[in-house]
């Protein structure tokens, strides 16, 4: 699990532990984001920055 660095939010390109499925998400999401194609969740929310359970490939923008 990991949590983006960047005070600003920013969207992040990640890949699911699961089934390798890339998607982008935003850092700063405000409610839980599943996988769309296993439905594993990628992000939960905490207040703020998103915590992030998959690997992050790139900050997208």
């Amino acid at each position: 699990m990991v949590k983006v660095d960047s005070e600003t939010p920013c969207f992040v390109r990640v890949k699911c532990t699961d089934c390798e499925n890339e998607q982008v998400i935003f850092s700063h999401a405000s409610s839980e984001v599943n996988c769309e194609v296993c439905g594993k969740t990628l992000a939960s929310p905490q207040g703020g920055k998103a915590e992030i359970n998959s690997e992050i490939l790139e900050i997208v923008g």
